[in-house]
Parts: C-alpha cells; sequence; structure tokens
C-alpha cells in the first residue's frame, strides 16, 4: 500500500514539474504573429477570457485558454488595462502580459499650433485616425456641456492651450479637449495672478481675448510684447484697436483671403474699426507667449505699428510717423 502511494505521489509530483516546465516554456517562448506590427486595444471593460480570444484573433498564434491560465497563475487576471498597444514579432506570451498589466499602451500625437481657431482645431480632431470621435455631430456648446466647462456665452474660442499632445490610440476627443482646456485655465491664471500693474482688464477672460489679438498680429516673437503694447494703450487712450485679424475671424467661412475697404466698413461684433474695445471673445488660441506679452507688455507710448514685409513691425508714436512708415514700407495702414 505504502509503495502504491509513493508511485502516485511521485507520478503527481513528476505531472506538476511537467506542467510547470511546460507553463515556462510556453511563457517564454517568442510568438509568432500573422501581421507585424500589430496593433490591438483592449476595450474597457474587457475580461481576460475576452481579450485573449480577440489577441487570437488579430493574428498572434497562441492557445487562447493557455494564455488565461498563466494569467490566473500568476495573478494577473484581473490586472489588464484598456487601451491601444503596439505587439512586435519575438514577444513572448510573458512580455506579452506585462505590457497588458502594465499598460504599456502605444501612443498618438496631435498638435494645435498657436493661432488656430476652434474651428480648425475640432478638423483636425475629426481627421486623426487615432482619435475616438465622440464629439461627432455635437454643437460647440453640447461639447463644452460634456467638457463640464461653464463659461457662459462665451463659447469654446480661445479656451483650449495650443500644443502637442501626446495620447493612447482610441482615447476619446473629448479626453484630449479636456486637457487642452484645463492646460489653457492653469496657464491664464498663472499669468493673470503675476500681471503687471495698470493693465486696462477688468477679467482675465478679456486679457485672453488680448493675448489672442497679439497671437494673430505678430509676425516676429520679439515684437510681441511691443505689439501688446500699442493694443493697450489704446484702449486705455479709447481708441479703436483697429486690427484686421478681428474683422476677418467675424468673417468666418465669408472671408476668401482678400480683406477688402468695405470689410471693413460692414459692422460685426467684431469689427474693431467700427466698434470700440476689445471683440467679444477671442479669435484664436493664443500661446504662452502671447498670454505673457498680453500680461506683461512692452513699457512705451507706441500707438501704431505696420508690417515691414519680412515679418517684423514698424512701431510709431503718432500719426505723421506711422503715414510715414507706412508710405515707407508700402503698406495700406492698417493700424
Amino acid at each position: 500500500m505504502m509503495r502504491t502511494l509513493s508511485r502516485l505521489i511521485a507520478l503527481l509530483l513528476f505531472a506538476a514539474l511537467a506542467f510547470v516546465a511546460w507553463m515556462a516554456y510556453f511563457a517564454q517562448a517568442p510568438l509568432a504573429f500573422k501581421t507585424a506590427p500589430l496593433d490591438f486595444t483592449v476595450k474597457p471593460g474587457s475580461s481576460l477570457r475576452q481579450t485573449a480570444r480577440e489577441l487570437v484573433e488579430a493574428g498572434i498564434d497562441m492557445p487562447a485558454w493557455q494564455f488565461t491560465l498563466l494569467s490566473r497563475i500568476l495573478g494577473r487576471a484581473s490586472a489588464i488595462k484598456a487601451g491601444s498597444y503596439e505587439f512586435e514579432p519575438g514577444l513572448s506570451p510573458w512580455l506579452l502580459l506585462e505590457k497588458l498589466t502594465r499598460g504599456d499602451v502605444s501612443q498618438a500625437e496631435l498638435s494645435f499650433p498657436e493661432g488656430w481657431s476652434f474651428r480648425q482645431m475640432r478638423a483636425a480632431l475629426d481627421a486623426h485616425p487615432a482619435i475616438t470621435h465622440d464629439t461627432a455631430g455635437l454643437s460647440e456648446y453640447q461639447i463644452l456641456e460634456k467638457l463640464g466647462v461653464n463659461i457662459g456665452e462665451s463659447g469654446a474660442e480661445g479656451q483650449f492651450f495650443p500644443d502637442t499632445y501626446l495620447f493612447a490610440k482610441a482615447s476619446s476627443d473629448l479626453a484630449i479637449l479636456k486637457r487642452a482646456h484645463h492646460q489653457m485655465r492653469q496657464s491664464l491664471e498663472k499669468e493673470w495672478g503675476g500681471r503687471a500693474e495698470g493693465l486696462p482688464y477688468a477679467t482675465p477672460y478679456e486679457a485672453l481675448i488680448m493675448a489672442s489679438i497679439v497671437e494673430k498680429e505678430t509676425g516676429k516673437a520679439e515684437d510681441r510684447r511691443m505689439i501688446a503694447a500699442v493694443f493697450i494703450n489704446r484702449l486705455k487712450r479709447g481708441m479703436l484697436l483697429q486690427t484686421d485679424p478681428t474683422v476677418i475671424y467675424g468673417m468666418g467661412e465669408k472671408f476668401d483671403g482678400n480683406l477688402r475697404k468695405r470689410d471693413l466698413q460692414t459692422d460685426s461684433p467684431y469689427n474693431t474699426y467700427l466698434r470700440p474695445g476689445l471683440p467679444p471673445t477671442p479669435i484664436a488660441m493664443p500661446g504662452l507667449a502671447s498670454l505673457q506679452a498680453a500680461l506683461h507688455p512692452a513699457e512705451n507710448d507706441h500707438l501704431y505699428f505696420v508690417a515691414r514685409g519680412d515679418g517684423s513691425s514698424q512701431f510709431s508714436r503718432t500719426l505723421d510717423e506711422h503715414n510715414r512708415a507706412v508710405n515707407k514700407y508700402q503698406k495700406r495702414n492698417n493700424h
């Protein structure tokens, strides 16, 4: 009886060792891929068994049940993270499981340049193939509601920070917008808190509007604070801002690339040739440098500037000086 029991124990021990060796071999052996590299997405709420089955269906040559068993043995069954992954040939089941439980997702990126409008920003989001388009068909105000952003009647323009955003493939466009809005809010609050004295802004939002104008008017970075100073000096004196970019923004899709005299004479909330003060909303996404310029302008008494034609601007204190500069650089008096 004892001999039989001993043989049974030995047989079970041998089977256990064989099973461990078999699982160890499986865990370390390189996997074959039908396509390489393999892009794979784990959907939120996916079970381990479902993920293993979908990995095989996507082109990884392995028994799904064995991968599931390995995950359970290692205590990783509930640790797989949703997201988009990129798998290269030669990956072992062990490393595959490591990537899935570490959340080592593949990343995509999207850039929003300074000076873009919200319309351009939405178009870039809509065109990106790695983004889940949850804002499709939504109005601007519906998007803001989804984001939990309460900015009244001012709308979305200028409320998002221009930058390059990295994100996991299949991320929602709402998640990217939320990050961009948070970054703009933080940047504006920081710059507003350290602003120069005597600025003609009642609220941070007015500073944001000015920053958007500075962004659109600046050809060379070194002119930014000077341009901000011109517009601020004009505001303080009750002069019209007379800036073309606001008129163009107000024209919307009617703008064909040419700004005509009749456009400057057509009234709209954004026509700063006819209406005093700032326009009602930003006209673009200002970058950090433009926010800083609007809140830390150069100290001077200039009231005019004209483009030299090389991206830089010529600044003047009087209208006579400005007219001479316009004649010199053969530019129409836009300011």
